[in-house]
């Protein structure tokens, strides 16, 4: 049983191996952003956005990026991301699923790829299970982002409209997975495409995973449009087929006094 247990779990000994090295090559930019006042360090976000600009894709910037909010994120939060949070930073950038313990600090690797990711412009989604944790986070983890120069919102019940644009609009938004759901269907209720709240989807990093996908995912979230006026077309086709005359019987009869079958189609 062992043996089995190993060999299917070559795949993922493979990824981490490959992700250590990547993390190492963040730690090794440490005394370089050590050594920058904050100035120059918050200095580091316009110019990341530069290279973007300039033709660098997400994966060539991402070991300058992880390490200049690591930095940030001491020098607001007295907070450095170790070694496995690197690890998880990476593994959250690539896509894919990072299971960490608890007391791992998962709320603080989720900054490393929500920083990267927003700099591409087109909004990163932190998707929580409840209300408390959207507030706590985008309060707490907001400040880092803060610091660096991006926008920070937060989505929660009993906003309007307004609020809820101008939070969508933020460059990271915490914000509950029924909230999001709620929203979305919400816009595509709406009749215009300025009345929207949400912006273009891009990239979301979800706490909780097992229980948002699989747990929440369950129970379906449904919405109902507002109703139509009252209309009197029902009366009216009433009216109109009670006039109607003719039909199979008839039609029958009819056939039988001229010796041929005859038959008719009423489509309504």
């Amino acid at each position: 049983m062992g043996l089995i247990k190993y060999i299917l779990g070559a795949d993922s000994r493979s990824a981490l191996k490959k992700l250590n090295k990547l993390a190492l090559k963040v730690e090794a930019l440490e005394e370089k952003y050590a050594a920058m006042t904050d100035e120059e360090l918050k200095a580091q976000t316009p110019a990341l956005k530069a290279r973007l600009a300039a033709g660098e894709t997400l994966d060539d910037i991402m070991f300058d990026a992880f390490a200049a909010l690591r930095e940030a994120s001491w020098r607001v939060l007295k907070m450095k991301h170790f070694h496995v949070q690197i690890v998880g930073g990476i593994c959250l950038h690539q896509g894919r699923i990072a299971e960490m313990k608890t007391g791992e600090g998962k709320t603080l690797v989720s900054t490393l790829p929500a920083y990267l990711n927003a700099l591409s412009g087109k909004g990163v989604h932190i998707v929580t299970v409840n209300d408390y944790l959207a507030k706590r986070d985008a309060e707490w983890m907001g400040k880092v982002h803060k610091f660096m120069g991006l926008t920070v919102g937060v989505v929660v019940p009993g906003m309007d409209d307004d609020e809820k644009k101008k939070a969508y609009a933020c460059d990271i938004i915490y914000a509950t997975n029924n909230e999001l759901g709620f929203d979305y269907l919400r816009d595509n209720l709406k009749t215009s495409i300025p009345a929207m709240v949400q912006r273009e989807l891009n990239y979301c990093i979800i706490d909780e995973v097992d229980s948002i996908l699989i747990d929440e995912a369950r129970t379906p979230l449904i919405i109902s449009g507002r109703g139509g006026e009252s209309s009197k077309l029902y009366e009216e086709v009433d009216k109109f087929v009670r006039k109607l005359t003719g039909g199979v019987d008839d039609d029958k009869k009819e056939a039988g006094k001229k010796g041929f079958s005859k038959k008719k189609n009423y489509f309504f």
